[in-house]
């Protein structure tokens, strides 16, 4: 036989071959069906949520000591009343006559069980109950439910003062007060100016309408600031419509202005006729020690704090590159000013976990002090009038997380903290310790994650406590940490009968092979050992928080569980430069924000596929959002070998065009460098040390597949951000797709759009098949 009848012979069983191959009646393990994205849909949220019954939620202690909260059960909720003095716990009214007589008096039809109310009170004298809801203020009889509307609700851009007699707002510029039991409005301050205005919400990533200031405990002093924007730079967006589009601009400084903003720190006495005292002191920069803003979501003004006699004012002055602390103490009649403490670091300071964790404890002429300066996070005892260190509190290789509680009577300290007790670092517990480091007690023994909550006599606390893969138990504790009233345990049955799964604990080493890190594993619910999987990887890199997120337990973690299963495995660890463990693991890689520890998510995937050979790397995709947009980005270019798709939404690819207080903050200030190393004729080579963390430098590496998007009324991470990218890949002539939303601002990383672009664009090209066509999300998905 010659080679041509040879081929000729042979070419009908090679056809007969391909054509068995590609027979679609041949299941393929490649197939990614309309049901899988059927069943991927099931593990979301909306639909998970309401199969776990004793959650709670909407927590609040009443005046009178009690709990009032909201706790799921089928078909709804139900609002339930703990008494810890007795240890009763019961319905907290009658849901049915409640939501009967609401009715008749907002008109519209109530499900007994499905009742949003919150912000409660009830006057135990005459057994009356007042709530809000749909921005109205009502007051039920529980005696007989006779309902009435009490009054409109606040403004939500009023500041109510400690005693609830006075809300203070802003108009024009100026800081006003409202009586809320006359409505008489009264002007606290007249000089107030556009762009130099009092309580000014502005941080240039966020804006509010809600002051920013710190009432005295008497209600008669506000701790604010005269906000100075002028001269800062300006952003601007404008909408999609038809006609002419309408432009929004606003302050926004950028990392390395000359001109950032400042806030010059008053006292405004009501006490009389109101005066303005200004605090003899250069104005300090918009800063704080613990976030990118210097008010909190509520409008609290940041590192402030009065002294239970309202006589005196503590706060902290930050530099602009948050490298130096500076503890102050002001007369508030006076403006007179004195320096107590200075504290500085060669990366930055932060004053707790997630909380200002110092205390001005005047009575006793002492102050507590957050430090990480033995590498842990602890706490230590300052003289106030010296500024000397009297002795250290908390000491050893563990951290001290966020200072709750300070009982000055009993000398005694309550606080979260991390890492003493064996397993998982990221658990948090509640201690308690003396003021002179004696008695340190672990309040919530059980090896979980527990979230408190105290109540306003701190006689007790609410402990909900739970991990991944176990359901929460709620009780309330006294301050010795004995149950005194079990409230809930989260019943999962339903759940798991529609096939629910956890995700796996893992964990790995990281890069320096010495390092643990810890994550979380998802995998298909129809999972076969027998076939190799392509990996996704899910990442946020911090630096303020880590991918993984709380160790509580959740029905649903976003679309993870719905990523895997269309047949994929989702990884996701909290690498080297996320918080929560010791500084120098915070500051992993300080000055170098282009790292986003992708080096550890790389050392991961292949850690782990050596234990499990059931996971592809040679299809790893990533995606995050944000600050995860800007690391996804980066790992597909600067490791364009190893991860192969990338979905990255609202990034701040390059954060010189971001806000001012997160690049100075993680990677340093902005600092000119001729000799710069950076490629000759780069576009957007600044020649300085920010070049080393813009993803648009490096679009010339890319070589798979990106998805790239943005919401055009983005007013957080600016859309030029992703926009600079994407100039500099058409420049280089790579292939990638873009994904633009008009009027959308940052948060559309979950919308049922891009949620459903995300899924067809790692079946389509990880994968290598078609995504079904014809799926919608059901309605209950946003």
């Amino acid at each position: 036989m010659n080679k041509i009848q040879y081929y000729l012979w042979g070419l009908p069983v090679l056809l007969g071959l391909i054509l068995l191959n590609i027979n679609p009646d041949k299941p393929s393990e490649e197939r990614v069906t309309l049901e899988d994205y059927q069943r991927a849909e099931q593990f979301l949220g909306a639909n998970t949520s309401q199969l776990v019954y004793g959650m709670i939620s909407n927590e609040t202690w009443l005046d009178d000591g009690r709990l009032i909260y909201r706790t799921s059960i089928p078909g709804g909720n139900e609002y339930m009343l703990a008494d810890p003095a007795d240890g009763s716990k019961n319905r907290a009214f009658d849901h049915n006559r409640l939501a009967k007589n609401l009715s008749n008096v907002t008109g519209k039809e109530l499900d007994p069980h499905d009742l949003s109310l919150r912000n409660f009170k009830i006057a135990q004298e005459d057994n009356l109950l007042s709530y809000d809801l749909q921005g109205k203020r009502y007051q039920t009889d529980l005696g007989s439910y006779r309902t009435t509307e009490i009054d409109q609700l606040r403004n939500e851009n009023e500041h109510l003062s400690p005693d609830g007699r006075w809300a203070a707002y802003i108009k024009e510029h100026n800081l006003w007060v409202r009586n809320t039991e006359t409505n008489e409005h009264l002007q606290l301050t007249n000089d107030g100016q556009e762009h130099y205005g009092y309580a000014t919400n502005n941080a240039g990533w966020i804006r509010s309408e809600m002051p920013v200031l710190k009432w005295s405990p008497g209600s008669d002093k506000i701790a604010t600031f005269r906000h100075d924007g002028r001269g800062v730079g300006e952003m601007y967006l404008y909408n999609t419509k038809v006609g002419h589009p309408d432009l929004e601009q606003w302050k926004y400084p950028l990392p390395g202005d000359s001109l950032i903003f400042r806030i010059e720190r008053v006292v405004i006495h009501l006490d009389q006729e109101p005066r303005v005292v200004r605090l003899k002191m250069p104005p300090d920069p918009h800063r704080s020690t613990i976030s990118d803003h210097v008010a909190d979501w509520d409008g609290t003004f940041l590192d402030v704090q009065w002294s239970r006699d309202g006589k005196q004012l503590a706060f902290v002055s930050s530099s602009r590159n948050h490298q130096v602390a500076q503890l102050r103490v002001a007369d508030p009649y006076t403006g007179e000013m004195q320096d107590v403490l200075r504290e500085e670091n060669d990366t930055y300071f932060e004053s707790g976990y997630h909380e200002v964790s110092w205390r001005l404890l005047k009575e006793t002429g002492e102050v507590i002090w957050f430090s990480e300066r033995s590498n842990w996070g602890h706490l230590y005892l300052y003289d106030l009038q010296t500024g000397k260190l009297k002795h250290q509190i908390t000491k050893g290789n563990w951290r001290v997380l966020n200072l709750l509680h300070v009982d000055p009577e009993n000398r005694r300290i309550y606080f979260t903290g991390s890492n003493r007790e064996e397993g998982n670092p990221y658990y948090h517990y509640l201690y308690r310790i003396n003021m002179d480091g004696t008695g340190l007690v672990n309040l919530t023994p059980e090896n979980r994650r527990h979230n408190i909550l105290f109540s306003g006599s701190r006689e007790y606390f609410l402990d909900t406590y739970s991990t991944p893969v176990v359901p929460p138990v709620s009780v309330i504790r006294n301050l010795e940490g004995n149950v005194v009233t079990k409230l809930e345990k989260a019943d999962i049955t339903a759940l798991e009968e529609q096939g629910w799964v956890p995700p796996v604990p893992f964990r790995v080493k990281a890069r320096d092979g010495k390092t643990d890190l810890y994550g979380l594993m998802y995998k298909p619910t129809r999972f076969d050992d027998a076939k190799k999987y392509p990996v996704l990887n899910y990442l946020y890199p911090g630096p303020q928080t880590g991918s993984v997120g709380s160790r509580s337990f959740r029905s649903s973690r976003s679309d993870k569980q719905s990523l895997a299963e269309l047949g994929f495995i989702i990884v996701e660890v909290d690498a080297l430069g996320t918080p929560g463990r010791s500084k120098s693991f915070h500051d992993a890689w300080y000055g170098n924000m282009g790292d986003n520890g992708i080096p550890d998510q790389i050392a991961m995937i292949r850690q782990l596929a050596d234990r499990h050979p059931w996971m592809d790397t040679t299809r790893v995709g990533i995606w995050g959002h944000s600050g995860g947009g800007f690391a996804s980005t980066g790992a597909i270019l600067r490791y364009p070998d190893f991860y192969k798709v990338a979905v990255s939404g609202a990034g701040n690819h390059d954060n010189r065009n971001y806000e001012d207080d997160w690049g100075e903050k993680w990677h340093g200030l902005l600092v000119d460098q001729e000799t710069w190393q950076h490629e000759e004729g780069l576009p957007y080579a600044q020649g300085d040390n920010y070049d080393s963390q813009a993803n648009q430098l490096l679009a010339g590496n890319l070589k798979g597949k990106l998805l790239i998007a943005h919401g055009m009324m983005d007013s957080n991470v600016h859309p030029t951000n992703t926009l600079l990218v994407v100039d500099a890949l058409i420049r280089e002539e790579k292939d990638f797709d873009m994904l633009v939303f008009p009027n959308a601002g940052h948060g559309f990383g979950n919308s049922r759009y891009f949620m459903k672009r995300r899924w067809d664009y790692f079946v389509e090209h990880l994968k290598g098949v078609e995504p079904p066509a014809e799926f919608m999300f059901g309605d209950n998905i946003r």
